[in-house]
């Protein structure tokens, strides 16, 4: 029997069984960022080592010293050359295993093994201790009966411990980008796997989908069908592996137009379009023998597979799974009309109430979001700087009452970013590396970055860098008048556009005609490396908020050594707020005791007049793990392993 935070489809929830930008001339100039490209002695580019290995064997007459006569600086680029061929390395047989698991997916489908030999079949390659590349890499071209026949005759190592957990999602990094939603699924998911987790992703098939970097993209030779509109229609699957982690695309076939289409999302019949998603992704799940441990929903877009779930497929082979949602926000709900839930198979009598999917306000619809929380067992709001009282009373867009019903499932997780990419300690992009130990390439960078916007370098300048994505983030006349006070005290400013956005292109060019000033500098189009120039070179980069879970412009300022000081914006509420609930993340707690309660000018104050408490600020920042595998996989795990224990 499924414990208070499930609902059990034959007896109704309850809270007792709680489960204006200005015209500018038309002479404005803009410098385009030309492409960085840092070469060091010895002609090595951006810190990666020529020197031969120990085993080269070379002879008294080489150049290069052996390792015992290198210096520190000159041994770490070696250790990270070894470093990245190592993980090259896990990456090829985390790949591998995933076309492996995936081909199996297709015998399943194809008829050639049952759901139990599969399990075992998967079990069996998921506990292996073997390199798969070894055993396994020529045998991928071979047809389903012959590479399941050599399958059945390998035999694995030690028990894998971690959770199997299936997203079922309509974004990802960086086969398809809308939102936050894409990045969050690719850091969330690599973070996991490199913990030890099995991790896969389910993805409609979109036309405009980048597949440039899927490895083994390969139609599955098997009919898969979904029921929908009272009948059963036909889906291609295809499978391939995303930067280690297994994704699966459902095309729809008689729906075709479905995912055919110039954009993701804002389309009339999206209710219909991503409820046929997500009972598609549950038919394929149980046809394939697959009993993840979880499957992870996100935003109201496969919310809906919470109801379908527990009234439908808890009972086909599924009653040890659970269910996951995270909400990105809760501005974007889904209301539609409750006859349409039959489209799925749901019963529009038994859903259509006001404990279960029936709309606070609006009570003639039904609200797909409010039954994804209502049908999860455990419900993850992505918010870095607020806490859950807050969320749930200020920033519910209606749903306080179904929210605070369910509070007790409810939990708060900040945003993650790539450690890997955005690392100063080994980013490629950099003249010099550096670190919280070692901050003199700080400052190389910081000359680097004034070389490349033009901008003439005084002894006691603080340089401030801003990244404008949107238009709306700031209000352009507030941030004009900042930053011409903090010019006038010394300050310079870089700023960084989207070349994409003509609205941003326009904001640009009204900052630079009224500012009119050398000691600020504009890009409407950058590249990576002055991207990566930017962080490294700045003292502050002034953000449009601390939440920023596209960009995440505030965790790459801090571990490059750069303040994340907001300008004004409705984020700044946070600093003031009456809000006593102290279930808040680490990271919105060490923003409200550094720099998250600074503005621009006394940001620039305390640099000048306490340096040196500055740089012990910088250095502990740095020093701080906000990665996608610090407190963001935390805080999935935990709700992993809760909804397991139910």
């Amino acid at each position: 029997m499924l414990m208070a935070t499930l609902i059990n489809p034959a007896i109704p929830p309850s809270p007792s069984r709680r489960f204006s930008v200005p015209r500018t001339a038309p002479n404005a100039k803009f410098f385009k960022a030309p492409s960085l490209r840092c070469v060091r002695k010895n002609c090595g580019i951006n810190g990666l080592s020529t020197t031969p290995s120990p085993m080269d064997n070379g002879g008294p007459d080489d150049e290069e010293s052996s390792p015992e006569e290198l210096s520190e600086d000159e041994v770490e680029p070696k250790n990270n050359q070894i470093w990245r061929l190592f993980t090259e390395a896990q990456k090829n047989n985390l790949a591998l295993c995933w076309e492996l698991l995936l081909r199996i997916d297709s015998m399943v489908l194809g008829g050639l093994v049952s759901t139990e030999e599969a399990s075992n079949l998967r079990r069996m390659v998921i506990d292996s201790e073997v390199s798969l590349v070894d055993v396994f890499s020529g045998s991928l071209q071979e047809r389903d009966a012959e590479l399941l026949e050599e399958l059945r005759h390998f035999s694995g190592g030690s028990k894998r411990k971690g959770f199997h957990i299936i997203h079922i999602c309509t974004e990802m990094e960086p086969l398809v980008s809308v939102g936050p939603l894409a990045p969050y699924i690719t850091g969330l998911s690599r973070a996991l796997q490199r913990k030890g987790h099995l991790v896969e992703v389910i993805l409609p098939k979109y036309a405009s989908l980048d597949l440039d970097e899927v490895q083994g993209l390969r139609e599955v030779e098997a009919e898969s069908y979904t029921y929908f509109n009272g009948q059963l229609h036909g889906n291609k699957i295809w499978t391939g592996v995303v930067y280690g982690i297994g994704v699966t695309f459902i095309q729809p076939l008689y729906f075709s137009s479905f995912f055919n289409r110039d954009r993701i999302y804002d389309y009339p019949d999206d209710f219909e379009r991503f409820t046929y998603f997500s009972r598609a992704s549950l038919d394929y799940i149980a046809k394939s023998g697959k009993q993840p441990d979880v499957l992870h929903l996100h935003n109201w877009e496969t919310a809906i597979i919470g109801p379908i779930f527990w009234d439908i497929f808890a009972k086909q082979g599924l009653g040890n799974t659970r269910i996951l949602l995270t909400c990105q926000g809760f501005d974007s709900q889904c209301l539609d009309e409750p006859d349409k839930l039959a489209l799925c198979g749901l019963d529009p009598g038994r859903l259509d109430r006001p404990d279960r999917l029936q709309d606070t306000s609006k009570t003639h619809l039904v609200n797909v979001l409010k039954g994804g929380i209502v049908y999860s067992n455990k419900v993850i709001v992505m918010s870095s700087m607020h806490s859950k009282g807050r969320i749930i009373h200020s920033m519910s867009h209606g749903l306080e009452t179904t929210l605070a019903l369910h509070k007790e499932k409810l939990l708060v997780s900040p945003c993650g970013f790539d450690n890997s990419t955005w690392d100063p300690s080994t980013d490629k992009f950099l003249p010099v590396n550096f670190s919280a130990e070692y901050m003199g390439g700080k400052d190389a960078c910081k000359v680097a970055l004034h070389q490349q916007a033009g901008i003439s370098k005084h002894a006691s300048s603080i340089l401030v860098g801003c990244v404008i994505s949107e238009v709306s983030d700031f209000d352009l006349e507030k941030l004009r008048a900042d930053v011409q006070n903090a010019t006038r005290g010394g300050a310079q400013f870089v700023f960084l556009g989207n070349g994409a956005v003509p609205t941003v292109n326009k904001a640009l060019r009204y900052l630079q005609e009224a500012l009119e000033d050398s000691n600020v500098q504009f890009f409407t189009h950058c590249d990576e490396a002055l991207s990566h120039l930017v962080f490294a070179g700045s003292d502050i980069i002034l953000c449009h908020s601390l939440h920023d879970p596209l960009l995440q412009v505030p965790l790459k300022a801090l571990r490059y050594g750069a303040a994340p000081v907001l300008e004004a914006s409705s984020d700044n509420n946070f600093r003031y707020s009456a809000d006593h609930d102290h279930e808040i993340t680490r990271f919105s707690q060490f923003m409200r005791s550094t720099f998250g309660i600074m503005s621009l000018s006394q940001a620039l104050d305390e640099i000048r007049n306490n340096p040196s408490t500055w740089k012990t600020k910088i250095s502990n920042a740095m020093k701080k793990d906000f990665s996608w595998d610090s407190e963001c996989y935390e805080t999935h795990v935990s709700a992993y392993a809760a909804v397991k224990n139910l």
